[in-house]
Parts: structure tokens; sequence; C-alpha cells
């Protein structure tokens, strides 16, 4: 069985929604220390709705296909369906995830958050704290040999 299934290699080799947006309503940014993976998404939300969203993604080949996947499950979605995504959701999307790289699918979804919470912030917005919980600094992850 190949490591990677057919749709992450479509995502990698060809990433939906990848750049900036400009004046972006809403931005969230993460890393993972441990192995090395940054994650920047930018939101365009019009009535409450992802109107656009747009990624930059430092990282491995799981990473890049995790935060496009992610923004295809979010774009045109109400704020509070984008808060039910879950990292789990992300990487069935994309037929699963090797056990070692789950921690990019945990990314796409701590970054879809921190760019949600970002717009209530900038807008202040009244929101439950108890959704939008500190990313797990390092998250626990084996580091690859190579």
């Amino acid at each position: 069985m190949a490591l990677y299934s057919e749709k992450v290699m479509d995502h990698f080799t060809n990433p939906r929604n990848v750049g900036i947006i400009e004046n972006a309503d809403g931005v969230g940014e993460v890393g993972n220390a441990v192995c090395g993976d940054i994650m920047k998404i930018y939101l365009k939300i019009k009535d409450g709705v992802i109107e656009d969203v747009k990624f930059k993604t430092f990282g491995c080949g799981s990473a890049i296909a995790s935060s496009s996947m992610a923004t295809e499950l979010i774009k045109g979605k109400p704020l509070s369906q984008a808060l039910e995504l879950t990292n789990k959701a992300v990487a069935e999307a994309l037929d699963g995830l090797p056990a070692h790289k789950m921690h990019c699918s945990v990314l796409a979804e701590e970054a879809i958050r921190a760019a949600i919470k970002d717009y209530y912030d900038k807008n202040g917005i009244e929101y439950d704290k108890a959704q939008f919980p500190e990313p797990k600094d390092g998250h626990e992850h084996p580091v690859e040999e190579v």
C-alpha cells in the first residue's frame, strides 16, 4: 500500500486556495516546533459566511495537502460550520494520513480556529472561549528519521 493516498498527492501537487488575502477579515497562524511546519490561513467573511479562504504553508507534503483540503472544506460555509471542522475530518477527506503525519491535519484545524478567533477579536464579536483552546504547543509527534 502506498504511504500517501491519491487525494493527498493531488492536494500536494495541485494545492487549492494558495495565496494571501490582502485586508483579510481574519488571519490565523500556527506552527509546530517539533516538525517545523507553519500554516497561515486568511479568511474573507461576509454575513457570517466564509466567502474566500487562502493559505500559505511552509512544511511537508502532508501539511500542504491538509491546508488545501481544509480550505476546500470550509469555503462557502458559515463560521459555525467551519468551527466544527476537525482534524479527523480533514484526514478522512484526504483518504487518510500516515499516523506520524496526523499532526498536519491538527495544524490545519488550529489555523482555521485561530483565523476565526482573529475575526471575532477584530470585530468585537463575543464568543465562547472554550471553542478556542490554546494550540497544543509542540504536539506529541515522533521525530521522523531520515
